[in-house]
């Protein structure tokens, strides 16, 4: 029996298709809302999550952009399609001398576990070096101790709450 002759078998000449072809399309007006609410407030860092898409906007701070010795290129913005309400003005809390500040971005624990008591409470006596609170950054716990021997007479932060460098987190007199 006589077999068909059949051409012989190549690889497909398709290229995959590419990455952007693949993505879901982006809604531009999103992305110029979000780049307006950065652009616009004190927000150094913003994230947005809809369905698959998860959309993250930052901006370095004045003195780090300073630091790299030249002005970033600035583009305008097209105007928007529909207005954009501007979030709440910022106001500065108030100045503690007596505070001791968060020394680094995180989030706050007032307590070792979410069964256990306080580190501290409002009226506790505490001595340098007694530990206050947690602070967790990256995964890693850190310990966050007395400055100085006093009274802790204001607790500023909630346990879970998230902490910026500096903040304030609770008054020692």
């Amino acid at each position: 029996m006589a077999r068909k002759a059949q051409p012989p078998r190549t690889t497909s000449s398709r290229k995959p298709a590419s990455v952007a072809a693949l993505a879901p399309a982006i809604d531009a007006d999103l992305l110029r809302t979000i780049a307006e609410l950065v652009a616009n407030s004190n927000l150094t860092e913003f994230e947005v999550e809809k369905g698959d898409l998860r959309i993250r906007a930052a901006r370095a701070p004045a003195a780090a952009i300073a630091s790299l010795g030249a002005a970033p290129p600035v583009q305008p913005l097209p105007p928007l399609a529909k207005p954009v309400t501007s979030p709440a003005p910022v106001t500065e809390p108030p100045e503690y001398p007596d505070a001791v500040k968060s020394p680094m971005v995180g989030t706050a624990y007032l307590r070792p576990n979410p069964d256990a008591k306080p580190f501290v409470e409002i009226g506790a006596r505490v001595s340098l070096g007694d530990k206050l609170l947690l602070i967790e950054a990256m995964k890693t716990f850190n310990d966050i101790v007395a400055t100085k021997s006093g009274v802790v007479t204001a607790i500023l932060v909630e346990d879970g709450q998230p902490v910026e460098y500096g903040e304030p987190l609770l008054v020692i007199e």
